[in-house]
């Protein structure tokens, strides 16, 4: 039977399903199966006849019914908090790509930075059996420790670099949660270490969002500070991060702690609009109060003046990790189960 002559059967959905291209192709559904799925044991002219049946009907595999049929996908489910972020936007890509690479497609979904909407996603996603899940940071909700875990999917957590919580193990072994990132505290320690070793004294911690890795780069501030820190000089704003909200966080600290000689930004679009501000009012940068922020975000070695801050390696994250999970999907033997990329510290003109 040809191909312009076959009948095609649809499902009531009208979907060419796999019976369509195996009648058209002269073949067996199992044959055209193991065709598409690239088999060597499907000789070469049966492959041809499949692929050409596939191409005049327009077929297209149903990931759902192929992963029912063999309790396996090909889809990497990957959960970030924003795609509006850069931060999350190179990780993203670099994890995409390798995943591409591998032969899974990624099934994004965006969290808002909320554990429930987190959990709502997870439910959704791994009712289609994904292959794998890379999830941003340790902070699930208990269901959502327990969604990962019984659900024998491998995991991956990017951009923290610490274990979960005791009795929390996202592994499938149930051992520690397999992680690629690095220490947010260590970096927040590390920026206002070199602040203090600059001679700056009165350090303020402004930050947005509020999410745990902002939390944790402020544990890492107070840490550096020791009997020095003063909770007064922490201006903290649950709204997102933004140039905007960088330029009133600069005001009010100008205006509350008049005495600060630097403020440590937890991320660049705040520094970047602090800096613009400062401009604006006649602030000297850094004769009067110097500025750093973090994560080394497009733009900020091309502020006047130009922006210290945090370096961090989210594109080399979200390939290592991807990497990782394909390993892990694969059944590979994974001997380092947290992988530190670590951070530098750039130092420019603004401190």
């Amino acid at each position: 039977m040809t191909t312009a002559s076959a009948p095609k059967r649809r499902r009531a959905t009208g979907r060419v399903t796999l019976q369509d291209v195996a009648l058209a192709a002269g073949v067996s559904p199992i044959t055209a199966s193991r065709a598409l799925r690239g088999e060597r044991s499907v000789a070469a002219d049966l492959v041809e006849r499949v692929t050409t049946a596939v191409a005049q009907l327009g077929y297209v595999p149903d990931p759902a019914a192929r992963a029912l049929a063999s309790a396996r996908s090909n889809q990497v489910v990957v959960l970030i908090p924003l795609l509006s972020n850069t931060l999350f936007v190179d990780l993203l890509d670099a994890a995409q790509r390798t995943l591409l690479a591998a032969g899974y497609q990624s099934l994004i979904g965006v969290t808002h930075y909320r554990a429930d909407e987190e959990e709502a996603l997870l439910r959704t996603y791994l009712m289609n059996r994904p292959a794998g899940l890379l999830v941003t940071g340790f902070d699930h909700t208990e269901a959502a420790h327990a969604l990962i875990h019984g659900s024998g999917v491998p995991c991956v957590h990017v951009m923290e670099n610490r274990g979960a919580a005791p009795g929390a193990a996202d592994a499938e072994d149930g051992g520690e949660p397999y992680s690629v990132g690095f220490s947010q505290q260590a970096a927040g320690h590390a920026m206002t270490a070199e602040l203090l070793r600059r001679g700056y004294r009165r350090i303020a911690f402004a930050a947005a969002q509020l999410d745990p890795r902002t939390l944790q780069r402020a544990q890492g501030y107070r840490a550096a500070l020791g009997a020095a820190h003063d909770p007064r000089l922490e201006f903290m704003d649950a709204a997102p991060s933004s140039f905007a909200l960088g330029a009133k966080l600069l005001e009010r600290v100008m205006r509350e702690a008049p005495d600060v000689d630097a403020i440590f930004f937890n991320n660049d679009d705040l520094a970047q609009g602090a800096l613009l501000q400062a401009l604006r009012l006649g602030l000297r940068v850094p004769e009067r109060i110097a500025v750093v922020g973090f994560n080394d975000l497009t733009g900020g070695d091309q502020m006047l003046p130009p922006l210290s801050t945090v370096r961090t390696p989210r594109g080399e994250i979200g390939l290592h990790a991807a990497r990782m999970l394909v390993a892990l999907m694969r059944g590979e033997d994974v001997p380092e189960r947290r992988v530190d990329l670590g951070f530098e510290l750039v130092m420019r003109s603004s401190c």
